[in-house]
């Protein structure tokens, strides 16, 4: 059981900044940030440090053997699942290059967890480490702040397939829409440099600068980091209630506020993405049905337009009620990996997916987050994320969209770059 302190900030977004220079001194954390914009009772959740660590890599009943660790610590705990998770869950596998070789699942249960609202922090401890806290809360407030101590790499991006590649792939894609293999796939393409050096907590804070979201990380496995601006939910629990927030619709940002509310207009009555967010939320639905009491299963909201710094996004939101008879995790495997990046029918997408990606997936598509003492949780999608193996030198980010038979190439091509803008600007700039 952890015991907590509470003590009051005088300048909380300084003291966040300290916060993140100091955990980067640690082999493992997770830094969850909803930049002011979630739904939560923190802004800020830190988890850091190690009292255990549960990780596999390409292994069987990963769930199963997360959920002993789960229930045997029933504590906080803060990880991952990676895309590739689905070769367990389904008669799949994953044979494209995997340069970033993360773990496939990735749990630990932290020293310390850092909780900040508005104008406080609250630091939960484990008994035996009450000692350290005073302390610890003064090297932080007095800690020598790394975050504007840009180290200025060149870094040259380098895409996996080419523009000509891409289009004809969609092109193949939309016959197998065609011929009804499929409704909708979301189909990725990856950009990368090799042999580099960055500092992440740098890059990070570009990125959070460029484009804040309510799901926004930085989250570091020994030599290997995640800088995410997700600005999607993949699950949350909270009590027995399940929440689903998939993204599916996107549209630029306007130069002027007459042409960006005209263009978020046009978002909300698009019938092209209406109709691959109907799929995805049909999909959802079927997910949590899986797990959910009888006839608890809803669609809360359809087609929600919301602005983002970088483009306008449709999200939708389904929720359900866990039943008794299932453990939390259940509801998890059931929805995983998130649907609005596969497609649907979900399995075959995902077939699809192999044969036309040239990259694995990995982390990308996966989902991070936490769960706490009570066995709530919140995990994003990793999207709009940079991945980077220090010990490789190798950076990477993904970015895709989903594709049904209204899609136009030339047009899913452009969403793509207008996905990747965020990671460019942090990374060239």
């Amino acid at each position: 059981m952890r015991k907590i302190e509470t003590f009051a900030l005088k300048e909380t977004l300084l003291f966040k900044k300290k916060l993140l220079s100091w955990a980067m001194h640690f082999s493992n954390f997770a830094f969850l940030d909803s930049n002011e914009r979630g739904d939560g009772d923190y802004d800020v959740i830190l988890g850091v440090g190690v009292v255990d660590h549960f990780q596999l890599v390409r292994t069987e009943n990963s769930f199963d053997q997360l959920k002993i660790f789960v229930d045997k610590k029933k504590d906080w705990l803060f990880g991952y699942f990676s895309y590739d998770l689905k070769n367990e869950l389904e008669n799949l596998e994953s044979k494209n290059a995997d340069t970033l070789e993360f773990d496939d699942l990735s749990f630990f249960q932290p020293k310390f967890v850092f909780l900040l609202d508005e104008n406080n922090v609250h630091i939960q401890y484990l008994k035996e480490t009450k000692t350290e806290i005073y302390s610890i809360f003064d090297e932080i407030l007095y800690f020598d702040d790394e975050w504007n101590k840009s180290r200025k790499t060149k870094i040259k991006l380098h895409a996996k397939i080419t523009k000509k590649e891409y289009l004809e792939n969609l092109k193949q894609i939309k016959k197998h829409i065609k011929r009804g293999d499929i409704y909708e796939l979301n189909y990725c393409q990856e950009f990368y440099s090799e042999k580099i050096k960055i500092n992440p907590l740098d890059i990070f804070s570009k990125l959070q600068k460029i484009s804040p979201t309510p799901f926004s990380c930085l989250y570091k496995n020994n030599a290997n980091y995640l800088l995410s601006a997700s600005p999607e939910r993949f699950l949350k629990k909270k009590g027995n209630k399940l929440i689903s927030q998939p993204i599916k619709g996107t549209a630029r940002r306007g130069k002027t506020k007459e042409e960006d509310d005209r263009i978020k207009e046009e978002l909300r009555n698009n019938e092209k993405e209406q109709a691959e967010n109907v799929m995805i939320v049909d999909l959802v639905r079927n997910d949590l049905s899986h797990t959910a009491e009888r006839g608890t299963v809803q669609v809360d909201e359809l087609f929600g337009v919301y602005t983002f710094s970088q483009v306008h996004q449709m999200i939708s939101t389904v929720s359900s009620q866990l039943s008794k008879k299932y453990h939390f995790l259940d509801a998890i495997k059931k929805c995983f990996p998130p649907g609005s990046m596969t497609g649907a029918p979900k399995v075959r997408a995902m077939e699809l997916i192999e044969l036309f990606e040239k990259t694995k997936r990995g982390l990308y598509a996966g989902a991070v987050g936490y769960i706490d003492p009570e066995m709530n949780f919140d995990f994003n999608v990793v999207i709009r994320s940079i991945l980077y193996n220090e010990t490789k030198k190798y950076l990477s980010f993904i970015v895709g969209g989903a594709i049904t038979d209204k899609s136009v190439p030339e047009q899913e091509f452009d969403e793509c770059m207008l996905k990747a803008e965020a990671m460019r600007k942090t990374l060239l700039n």
